[in-house]
């Protein structure tokens, strides 16, 4: 056996002889011809390579023969390939030169005015899940985004107030496309809350203000819902509530899904149970059914539909100044649609295509005393994009928009009506421009037209963001914003104009390990504002006179990682806000825009009690009112709001979850305002009475239970 062991060394010596081996050897470089450590050497195909050392060199040696690739990789950078030849003999590689490459994961973003909630985004501000823990909230999207910065709390309306801006100033779109008429219609100091659920959403982007030329007709505020793709599996979610119920079920395979939801609401029930100031003749209710679809096209799109349809109503007693019995007697009866699709594909070429069309109708039926009102409201909304990837350091989106505006509103007894329609177009472009990695650019360009109002107008918006440390970064954001003004005065003028905004923002981001600290300071300018003579009621010679401003700053902190199993964030802004609109003579602060907000939620998880606990609290310095009773105008100011809400939410079962909430926990009286008589009593004096909270304090009691085959599957899954 030797003289063979001995034979097969021989053998093996031999061979390591006739192919011998080559030493590659070689030095890389950074974009400012600087060393760079840790790149990843090899040739492809094999484990022949080695790593540059902190010189930026790197050596070693392979038995490869011919014509090799050799491969250069570091996170950060792109990869590079070069073809090189072996031949035995020592190999120096020409100096390399590795270029940065340029993704989300590691350049600077823009952060003035802009905050994002996706699983996408590094930055999550408001997760749909957040959403409906959110105590104060409800579960209602908007009543969440009442605690992030630049948005003020006006308890007896329920949307959208952002900067010192009206709610008619905040846009709200679904995957691209407007929504008309996003809220629920209400009357008599109930507040109204959005029509959509949370769980139809993956992740949500909250403007407040300088954003994207992508988005128009919106002078304060874009808030942009994009609905979640195809569903993870079958199921069906139960959900029984202290308002209400429904049902939705799920079907879903790897190339598309359905979902199809039923809800029925009626306060009554709750109403006598829980004592109201509110006088109903007939509490709230309704109901509505929605379907939503998801479908893989053949060559790799997304194809989507959302329709929905809901009606409901409520008839309640408002007592008027100086009135002794009920007052006036109020009937509103709602029904709504609204339907979208859309469709989106990438190409490996660099291209995005994006096209969809959306159609909102709402109808209104409306009673005051005896009056009776129909108002319907129509908005179709058609948008095409297309982006480009020209290379890594600049990118480029186009997009042509079309809508068609329809309202009328009529007095049904004297069968009189008064209408409108107006056509309006859009074209927009937006570059983006990848200087550094610490450098971004956007500028945009918008072009609009109104048949209606016979106007053209162009808004050129831009904005830039600069890395000044490796967690915090500086934004700057400027541009100019058109909004034709509300329907209900459209359809006393027609040729009323657009009323105008300008804005400029300072932003500080500092993210880190689960911390978020967002500092911002804005000044917007307002021009054209819609004035008239009389009052809200019944206005008289409406005209674009008005004018004003809105100036201060916010801050945002939220914290994930310091307290154990806790989740926090806590707003503070600031409004100064003066404007000369409506029946108002001078400029005065509006009554939708306190000076002070603050806000704090905080969530904790018990672990050993399968409970999450929650809290918010928020609060304003009060809201302005004239008082006819002083001189002057908007001559008072209420006292402060505030609002503690707790919940709890429980999983006894992976597929149960049951969830409480109470909102205003101390019973604060919040008074939002004064109502006064229209005429002096005999003293002289006009009578008045307080605009407060019909309802003390609101409790939510919800069992939510999921069928499905997976048996950890539940309502979260959705959110």
């Amino acid at each position: 056996m030797k003289p063979i062991f001995s034979f097969l060394i021989l053998f093996l010596w031999i061979q390591n002889l006739g192919f011998a081996q080559t030493n590659l050897l070689g030095k890389v470089l950074d974009g400012k011809n600087q060393p760079l450590p840790g790149v990843n050497v090899f040739l492809k195909g094999t484990f022949d390579g080695a790593s540059t050392d902190q010189g930026g060199s790197f050596q070693f040696e392979t038995a490869e023969t011919g014509a090799q690739i050799l491969v250069f990789s570091m996170m950060g950078f792109k990869s590079q390939e070069v073809v090189v030849e072996l031949s035995g003999k020592t190999l120096e590689i020409p100096t390399l030169i590795l270029k940065e490459e340029f993704n989300e994961l590691n350049t600077v973003t823009i952060s003035a005015g802009a905050m994002e909630a996706s699983d996408e985004k590094k930055s999550v501000i408001l997760r749909p899940l957040d959403i409906v823990t959110t105590p104060s909230a409800m579960g209602d999207i908007v009543g969440a985004f009442q605690t992030l910065p630049g948005t003020s709390t006006v308890g007896n309306d329920g949307r959208l107030f952002v900067r010192g801006g009206d709610a008619s100033e905040v846009g709200i779109f679904i995957d691209g496309l407007r929504v008309g008429n996003a809220y629920g219609t209400t009357a008599g100091n109930v507040p109204t809350r959005t029509r959509f659920n949370p769980n139809l959403f993956k992740g949500t982007f909250f403007s407040t203000g300088g954003y994207s030329a992508e988005f128009g007709q919106a002078l304060s505020s874009a808030l942009a819902l994009n609905t979640k793709d195809l569903a993870k599996r079958n199921q069906g979610d139960l959900s029984i509530m202290s308002v209400g119920g429904g049902y939705a079920h799920t079907l879903a395979n790897e190339k598309r899904s359905l979902t199809v939801t039923g809800n029925l609401f009626d306060l009554k029930p709750y109403q006598g149970i829980i004592k109201q100031d509110f006088d109903w003749e007939r509490a709230p209710y309704g109901r509505d059914l929605e379907l939503a679809a998801q479908q893989k096209t053949a060559k790799g799109g997304l194809w989507k539909v959302l329709a929905r349809t809901e009606s409901g109503g409520m008839k309640l007693w408002q007592a008027q100044p100086g009135v002794a019995d009920r007052g006036m007697l109020i009937h509103v009866k709602n029904t709504y649609s609204y339907a979208q699709t859309n469709w989106r594909k990438a190409y490996e070429s660099g291209w995005s295509l994006f096209g969809g069309v959306s159609y909102s109708s709402n109808k209104d039926r409306l009673n005051f005393g005896g009056t009776e009102i129909e108002r319907i409201s129509q908005l179709t909304h058609a948008k095409w994009t297309a982006s480009y990837d020209f290379s890594d350091h600049l990118a480029v989106k186009n997009g042509a928009e079309f809508f068609r505006n329809d309202y009328s509103e009529a007095l049904t007894k004297e069968n009189l009506e008064r209408n409108f329609g107006d056509n309006q177009g859009y074209l927009f472009t937006e570059w983006d421009w990848y200087i550094s990695q610490k450098f971004v650019l956007r500028s945009g360009l918008r072009v609009g037209f109104s048949a209606l109002a016979d106007q053209k107008w162009l808004d050129p918006r831009a904005s830039l963001a600069y890395k000044i440390s490796e967690n915090g970064t500086l934004s700057l954001a400027a541009g100019r914003f058109h909004q034709l003004p509300e329907e209900r005065f459209r359809v006393l003028n027609a040729n009323l104009k657009n009323t105008e905004s300008g804005h400029l923002i300072l932003n500080y981001l500092y993210q880190k390990e689960g911390k978020t600290f967002r500092a911002e300071a804005f000044h917007k300018s307002y021009d054209h504002l819609v004035r008239f003579e009389g009052n809200p009621q019944n206005p008289q010679s409406v005209r674009n006179e008005g004018e004003g401003f809105a100036r201060g700053f916010d801050v945002f902190f939220r914290d994930r990682e310091s307290l154990r199993n806790t989740d926090y964030w806590i707003t503070y802004s600031f409004v100064d806000s003066n404007r000369s609109y409506f029946q108002y003579t001078g400029q005065v602060q509006p009554d939708f825009a306190p000076k002070h907000n603050l806000s704090v939620v905080v969530k904790h998880f018990v672990p050993h009690l399968k409970s999450q606990l929650g809290l918010s609290w928020s609060f304003n310095d009060g809201l302005t009112y004239t008082d006819p009773n002083r001189p002057g105008e908007m001559n008072s100011k209420t006292g402060s709001f505030q609002n503690l809400s707790l919940s709890w939410s429980y999983l006894p079962r992976p597929n149960l979850i049951i969830h409480g909430a109470i909102t205003n926990v101390t019973g604060h009286r919040n008074i939002f305002g004064y109502q006064f008589a229209q005429a002096p009593n005999e003293q002289g004096r006009f009578e008045s009475m307080p605009l407060g909270q019909g309802a003390p304090r609101f409790l939510f009691l919800g069992i939510f239970f999921t069928i499905s085959k997976d048996k950890n599957a539940n309502n979260l899954n959705n959110l």
